[in-house]
């Protein structure tokens, strides 16, 4: 008979908060497949599941360099009969962490999937916000390139919906700045960091409170960004109007370009086509 996939929410900092059903799965497991191998063995150990009496479990490496090629062989273990197991370093596999490549391949080869809910970064910050969570969109990590995560977030001006991101610490600043120019700097956000750890915080105030507060110093730890989403309907950008004024202001295409890819959402390359275009017709 072929064997289940069990895709195991795992903690994202506080051990305590592993379920007693995880901990069973995970003593159980013939595989185990972790996104980082020296982080398993910490909460292996913390459920008992090494020693001599589990010397027949196998610890592999699944993480997003080899996730792919590692669905292979997780496929044949289920094929053999045998209980996998897919824990993230923290939280729930499949979001924003390896995941995906061993779930499809799992339905695809008939195999049952079983998700072990376990704690969630996203909706641990989503509910310390005090923002709506009636309606609301996970989003992951924005882009790394500022004019791409300007245009994207450019595209949510309109979003109704309260809006959460994970961001690296570095990137908060840059992200928040750009989020109250896409946002206006009055949209409610709240940033949770250190979520379920000794020195959990959440962040409460606007887009530009939270931007000049984290525009030089960082904050440390694992973040979680929560935005409000739009109370009011946005209205439509005339963006060829907007770029000849800009143009006539005396900014190049470049420079006009760039101002307008938050409040657009269009790609830069594709404002600055339409700014050299019309450049040449005021010329």
């Amino acid at each position: 008979m072929i064997g289940t996939l069990f895709i195991v929410g795992t903690p994202i900092g506080n051990l305590e908060d592993l379920s007693l059903r995880a901990a069973r799965i995970l003593r159980e497991a013939d595989l185990i497949a972790a996104e980082d191998t020296r982080t398993a063995r910490q909460l292996l150990a913390h459920v008992d599941a090494l020693g001599p009496s589990n010397a027949g479990r196998k610890l592999i490496s699944y993480f997003e360099g080899n996730e792919a090629l590692r669905a292979d062989e997780l496929v044949e273990a289920l094929c053999a009969g045998r209980r996998v197991a897919v824990i993230s370093e923290a939280g729930m596999p499949g979001v924003s962490d390896p995941g995906s490549y061993a779930i499809a391949a799992a339905i695809a080869a008939g195999a049952r999937v079983e998700v072990v809910a376990g704690p969630s970064a996203a909706l641990a910050a989503l509910i310390g916000s005090g923002l709506p969570t009636d309606r609301f969109t996970f989003l992951g990590f924005l882009p790394r390139e500022a004019g791409a995560r300007r245009a994207l977030l450019g595209t949510l001006r309109a979003e109704p919906a309260t809006m959460i991101f994970y961001e690296a610490p570095d990137r908060v600043g840059p992200m928040l700045a750009d989020a109250a120019a896409a946002f206006g700097a009055d949209r409610r956000a709240s940033l949770g960091r250190e979520l379920t750890k000794l020195y959990e915080e959440h962040v409460r105030g606007t887009t530009g409170e939270l931007a000049a507060r984290y525009a030089e110093t960082p904050p440390r730890g694992e973040c979680t960004l929560v935005i409000a989403g739009s109370t009011a309907e946005v209205p439509d950008v005339d963006i060829e109007a907007e770029l000849r004024a800009l143009l006539a202001s005396g900014l190049g295409p470049k420079d006009a370009a760039a101002r307008l890819v938050v409040r657009t959402g269009k790609p830069r390359r594709v404002l600055y086509q339409l700014a050299l275009s019309l450049q040449r017709d005021q010329g």
